[in-house]
């Protein structure tokens, strides 16, 4: 099972670019920029990568993107995790990033999304992963921030698919956001947002109907509410399940309990994600492989799932056809 999930085509939806810095890479960036940062070994670094809820997480993921500053930083930090992709067969991959981390801290909106989108560029090219972008508000900061990135895109649009919302949800609901969000889509971005990761079905509830969302990133307790989980369906709606993220940060407390195949057993389109996967244990494979073990997951099961990822991707028709093609191919020849 490990080896066809290994070979298994598959799309990544859920990816904070932040959220891929190896230790490794972040040691040699600190160390290029300069920049003092408090560990001295990779290996003090790992030990830190370890986390009783969201808000431990986002302490020290902040801190490591600290050491980010010029274009070739973003560069690194992007090609590597899209290599990554190519050796775990990772077709394509829908990139979240964060501009308000690296705006606030004084670096030019410019920097960040140019470092990213040459990288993607390379890797279509050289590693042949296609990749998109989402522009992330955090929603810990105000609804005018968040304009002022909306404000500072517009050079880029070219560069940028989709909006979403991340970092702390608890308190700082999707309603927060309607106005950015309402602008957002009349720029021609397509909305995502986290909902019930934390927050519990009404966040959900209030990212569908308030922000207006094409994808719900987390969602698991959107089984809270059965006529959310109806309206979902109605909707045709995926949500981007992150397996080991969400048991590192205490969402779930154990793999064998979590709730992936309740969800696809009651309809709903899941996708499987590493979310942040230098912080929390795994690339998209290792998701894949403790999930299937955890939950007894049959080949079908992953392939349900590999469809859905390319299925409810943010791709053209065309593109997204080829890439089901093969994913079909496949699991013809190894079922």
């Amino acid at each position: 099972m490990k080896k066809f999930i290994e070979n298994l085509p598959k799309a990544e939806l859920h990816l904070h670019i932040e959220g891929s810095f190896e230790p490794a890479l972040m040691f040699k960036i600190a160390n290029r920029n300069k920049i003092s940062i408090p560990y001295n070994s990779v290996e003090e670094i790992e030990k830190a990568y370890k986390f009783n809820c969201l808000q431990d997480f986002l302490d020290i993921y902040y801190q490591g993107a600290s050491v980010l500053i010029t274009e070739q930083d973003f560069f690194d930090l992007t090609y590597s995790y899209l290599q990554k992709c190519a050796a775990q067969n990772v077709r394509h991959t829908e990139i979240m990033f964060d501009p308000q981390t690296h705006t606030e801290r004084g670096i030019a909106f410019e920097t960040v999304i140019n470092g990213i989108s040459k990288a993607c560029e390379v890797a279509k090219e050289k590693l042949g992963v296609t990749s998109l972008l989402i522009m992330s508000y955090l929603r810990h900061l105000s609804e005018e921030d968040a304009f002022k990135t909306l404000e500072q895109s517009f050079p880029f649009k070219d560069k940028i698919t989709a909006v979403g919302l991340d970092s702390s949800e608890k308190g700082n609901p999707p309603s927060k956001f309607k106005n950015v969000y309402e602008a957002s889509i009349k720029e021609g971005y397509i909305p995502v947002a986290h909902a019930g990761e934390e927050g519990n079905s009404d966040y959900v509830w209030e990212a569908l109907d308030i922000l207006k969302i094409k994808r719900i990133d987390h969602g698991n307790n959107a089984l809270q509410d059965e006529t959310l989980i109806e309206e979902i369906k109605k909707r045709d709606i995926a949500l981007t399940v992150c397996p080991l993220s969400n048991t590192a940060l205490q969402v779930v407390t154990d793999l064998k309990k979590h709730p992936l195949k309740k969800m696809m057993n009651l309809g709903l389109k899941i996708t499987i994600n590493s979310d942040d996967p230098a912080y929390f244990g795994g690339q998209v494979n290792q998701n894949y492989i403790e999930i299937q073990e955890a939950l007894n997951l049959t080949k079908k099961d992953l392939y349900e799932l590999a469809k859905n990822s390319f299925q409810y991707s943010f791709l053209d028709s065309k593109t997204k056809q080829i890439y089901l093609n093969e994913l079909e191919n496949y699991y013809k020849l190894n079922s």
